[in-house]
């Protein structure tokens, strides 16, 4: 039997399981998408109900504006495509935050979205763009017929527009299945010849994420007979130099809905920040959430971000 994350980390160093500080403010503004992906951890698709609201974003924009030094993560679903994705991004211009969004870039070439790309370039947004490869057959597996190809004209795009040298723009990496990402670097390196001479492109950094067992991928592990042995991989490949950089320690992840956890992945799962009289905690509670010491939430599917070389939404941790 795996054993507890809870205890793998506290033999680490009991600090490891309490918030730092926060730096990070990710918004997911639901699960709309104009793709079903089938590792998607939100189970996001074009059927996707869950959608911000204006009173959500706002709450959002007041708590940005009271804490300038600290960044914004925007993230869905296809975050674009949600009603509150320009209201979020306009009102925070102001601000000087660095903004990012995980764009899945084939949104970049649908019909009506032609506008996007010079967007992202006037508001100065942090690009990350999802392609778990670069090459088609093992993108297409993942992702469904078509999408390399629309990725790469998006990528083209941007860097005509001056991402990946005047403006960043960093591509992420996941497992096409139950396995690790190799080291990163290695697959930078290999991405970066690749795109470079089949199609021109360039890009700022690559990073590496873990698939988290929740989500579209658990019930992949779980079709498979394999959640078990996926779950025992991480914990075998726990390393106690990337568990003191968990993402959980300086970030905040609001829902749709405005209610705050530790992590996107805790979101997915109803592992909510609670306060010291056990209630959730929403936007309104973030000073609370994010106050240092606190206990995080933690579960068996956090192993992904401790295996390896680590994970975070900003690539590996112990490179």
């Amino acid at each position: 039997m795996t054993q507890p994350f809870f205890d793998r980390l506290k033999n680490v160093n009991p600090e490891f399981l309490t918030f730092d500080s926060l730096k990070t403010l990710q918004v997911n503004l639901g699960n709309l998408c104009n793709m079903a992906c089938a590792h998607c951890h939100v189970s996001a698709s074009p059927a996707g109900e869950k959608k911000m609201t204006r009173n959500v974003a706002e709450k959002i924009v007041a708590v940005l504006t009271q804490n300038p030094g600290m960044t914004l993560d925007i993230t869905g679903g296809c975050p674009e495509i949600n009603p509150q994705f320009r209201y979020l991004v306009e009102a925070t211009d102001p601000l000087s935050l660095c903004r990012i969004v995980r764009s899945n870039l084939t949104v970049v070439t649908e019909p009506g979205m032609e506008w996007l790309a010079d967007y992202y370039r006037q508001h100065r947004l942090v690009v990350f763009g999802s392609l778990p490869c670069y090459s088609a057959e093992n993108v297409e597996k993942q992702r469904g017929a078509g999408v390399f190809d629309r990725s790469i004209a998006a990528l083209k795009k941007l860097n005509s527009l001056g991402y990946g040298t005047e403006l960043e723009l960093n591509l992420v990496y996941n497992p096409g299945g139950p396995f690790l990402p190799g080291p990163q670097r290695d697959l930078e390196a290999a991405y970066r010849k690749e795109l470079s001479d089949n199609f021109g492109i360039v890009f700022t950094n690559l990073y590496t994420i873990t698939n988290a067992p929740i989500g579209r991928f658990r019930d992949f592990l779980e079709n498979k007979g394999a959640y078990e042995a996926y779950l025992n991989l991480l914990a075998g490949r726990f390393n106690p130099e990337a568990a003191g950089a968990i993402m959980c320690r300086t970030m905040v992840s609001v829902d749709w809905q405005g209610h705050l956890y530790n992590c996107d992945f805790n979101q997915v799962l109803g592992l909510s920040v609670r306060g010291r009289n056990g209630r959730s905690l929403t936007i309104d509670d973030l000073e609370e959430a994010a106050r240092s010491g606190s206990r995080l939430e933690l579960g068996q599917h956090c192993y992904c971000c401790t295996a390896g070389e680590g994970s975070s939404c900003t690539g590996s941790l112990a490179a």
